[in-house]
């Protein structure tokens, strides 16, 4: 608590004088509080980046491989196309023989 004293003194030939004095309680320096909380705080978002940074790329690689599973699904059903065609061929080679 903070208080401010006011004193006012009158010399005996009429003069008036006044002074102030401001009393404090206690030391108003910080303890270090601040500054571990500041850290703390900063620690904090560091980590949430980290794991938005990883879920996104998980994100990305899981893209990546139905991109690719949706690819070689395409390429096998070209195979099965051709494996019908040269099926159907073999049977008209076999018939006309």
């Amino acid at each position: 608590m903070t208080e401010e004293r006011i004193t006012e003194t009158t010399t005996p030939s009429g003069d008036t004088h006044t002074t102030h004095t401001i009393v404090s309680d206690g030391d108003t320096r910080s303890s270090g509080t601040n500054w571990g909380l500041i850290l703390i705080v900063l620690l904090i978002a560091a980590v949430g980046v980290f794991f938005i940074t990883q879920m996104s790329g998980a994100e990305v690689a899981k893209d990546n491989a139905v991109a690719e599973a949706a690819g070689q699904v395409g390429e096998a059903a070209g195979q099965v196309g051709e494996a019908a065609q040269d099926a159907g061929a073999a049977m008209e080679d076999a018939v006309t023989q």
